[in-house]
């Protein structure tokens, strides 16, 4: 195990069907992870506690930014941890571009690294939906100040000194662009990074629909 001083914090939300079996493969890579289940009303909770991740439970459903944070702050108690990564629970993350951002900190080339979806041709993003991610990026770029490609990919590897700026209190999928906000006002250094997005049929019906985008859009204008 070489990543004993990183932490997966990985937000779950009614994902019984396949957290086990993400958090289980995550834990051959990274000693360290963090499932926040926020307020399920599934068996998801259970299925985690038949690992070895550290469960915290919201008794209500706060919200994907809220649970982020929980984890996070729950991770700062631990002073091995220098690095953590946002790491979605439905299976479309993949551990080698986890641990490839974990590296790209350790290098010191940024203090957070996002995963981009649009920065090669791995993933296959439908028309319409890429055409409503590039509205939301567009507009929190500039809102933030921060120039990236996809603001909105919830792969993300950041070190303690940007765990510790972090409060984030949006709701929905605006979080996310709270996140790129508080990295430009606290002119924290990033770059962006090429990563493969897992779109299964399990994951699509779980949010990734166009849908979902639009909401985003809806989450930054009328939040």
């Amino acid at each position: 195990m070489t990543n004993k001083d990183t932490c997966l914090v990985v937000p779950v939300y009614n994902e019984a069907a396949v957290v086990r079996e993400v958090v289980e493969e995550a834990l051959t890579r990274f000693e360290h992870v963090i499932c926040v289940d926020d307020g399920s009303t599934d068996d998801s909770a259970a299925q985690v506690q038949l690992t070895n991740a550290v469960l915290v439970r919201h008794p209500v459903n706060l919200g994907q930014g809220a649970a982020l944070q929980t984890g996070i702050e729950y991770a700062l108690h631990d002073p091995s941890i220098q690095y953590l990564v946002t790491f979605d629970s439905d299976g479309q993350h993949r551990l080698d571009d986890a641990e490839r951002m974990v590296e790209q900190l350790r290098r010191d080339e940024a203090d957070i690294v996002f995963g981009s979806r649009f920065l090669d041709s791995s993933t296959q993003v439908g028309g319409l939906k890429r055409v409503v991610l590039k509205l939301a990026v567009h507009y929190t770029n500039l809102t933030s100040g921060v120039h990236l490609t996809d603001a909105h990919n919830g792969l993300r590897a950041f070190n303690r000194r940007v765990a510790e700026t972090l409060n984030i209190r949006r709701s929905g999928m605006a979080h996310a662009s709270e996140i790129v906000e508080t990295v430009g006002k606290a002119k924290l250094r990033y770059v962006e990074t090429p990563v493969t997005i897992l779109y299964t049929d399990y994951s699509k019906a779980k949010g990734q629909s166009v849908l979902n985008s639009v909401n985003i859009l809806f989450d930054l204008f009328f939040r």
